[in-house]
């Protein structure tokens, strides 16, 4: 399976502009830029890298715990995940340095230790966890049962 999505630039960094497509739509055009980056924190004026991995992480995370659960027989009513991600100025650079999942789940007839067993191999074996191993993450969960 491949997953694709274009990014187009106008400008130069800090004053430039940008567009994000993915072929399903859901992605169409939608902006980025240098203040909504680093200028804007609450999000509002459009996108930005890291929320896009916060948002990959979130739901990865999700669909990995379903099937966790699944595979053991549970079927949970609800599942959400929050997903921080950090981004610090680092030597020359930037870089992202903390994933933070804040994991809150309803899931009926599972203990909070199976739950939270299950929970954390996900964190460590989801694709998107996987992929971003190099930096520190960390879960926080919220049992509802």
């Amino acid at each position: 399976m491949i997953r694709k999505a274009t990014s187009q630039w106008q400008g130069s960094g800090k004053e430039g502009k940008g567009s994000l497509t993915g072929p399903s739509g859901v992605l169409d055009n939608t902006p980025f830029s240098f203040k909504a980056r680093f200028e804007n924190e609450d999000g509002t004026k459009g996108t930005n890298p890291e929320e896009l991995v916060a948002a990959a992480h979130a739901g990865c995370f999700n669909m990995a715990l379903s099937f966790a659960l699944g595979g053991e027989g549970f079927t949970p009513e609800s599942l959400h995940t929050e997903a921080s991600v950090k981004l610090d100025q680092v030597d020359d650079g930037f870089a992202i340095t903390q994933i933070t999942l804040k994991h809150t789940a309803k899931v009926p007839g599972i203990s909070r230790e199976k739950f939270e067993e299950l929970a954390n191999g996900v964190k460590e074996g989801c694709p998107i966890s996987k992929a971003l191993s190099s930096v520190p993450q960390t879960l926080e969960i919220t049992f509802e049962n």
